[in-house]
């Protein structure tokens, strides 16, 4: 497997950037679809839009990325706190995804209550998570 360690890599990056581009997109989807009414054809789009996004790239992604990194973990060990301290951070991703996944539901049951403002915040959490995680990645300060 060792021989592959540098195709696994690869494959790792290129799920988390597909599974990082739902995170960020998603919430943005919803603070469009907070502006149309309920049942209107842009409310209907946007539902169309926001379960493919979920279902053909995030949620597919999120377990690749799963599945190429636990194969990396196995290849170089499980060592340093800075990997601990990622993992705990794509953690908080993944219950990002989960939350998400529920917001995406109660907008296609037309029974949404939040505002833009909260997804307009909640748009930023993935993005503060991932400059975290690559910082551990990459510098693996600890």
């Amino acid at each position: 497997m060792a021989d592959y360690y540098l195709w696994i890599k690869a494959a790792h990056i290129i799920a988390v950037i597909a599974w990082m581009a739902g995170l960020l997109y998603l919430p943005r989807l919803f603070v469009y679809h907070c502006e149309a009414e309920a049942g209107s054809a842009r409310s209907e789009m946007l539902k169309l839009m926001e379960r493919r996004l979920l279902r053909a790239i995030m949620t597919p992604a999120m377990i690749l990325a799963f599945l190429f990194g636990a194969a990396l973990i196995h290849i170089v060990g499980f060592n340093g706190a800075w990997l601990h301290a990622k993992l705990a951070l794509v953690l908080a991703l993944a219950a990002s995804h989960g939350l998400m996944a529920r917001w995406c539901r109660d907008f296609a049951e037309d029974r949404n209550q939040r505002s833009q403002r909260f997804y307009r915040v909640a748009n930023e959490v993935p993005t503060v998570v991932m400059f975290a995680i690559v910082i551990l990645a990459v510098v693996k300060p600890f």
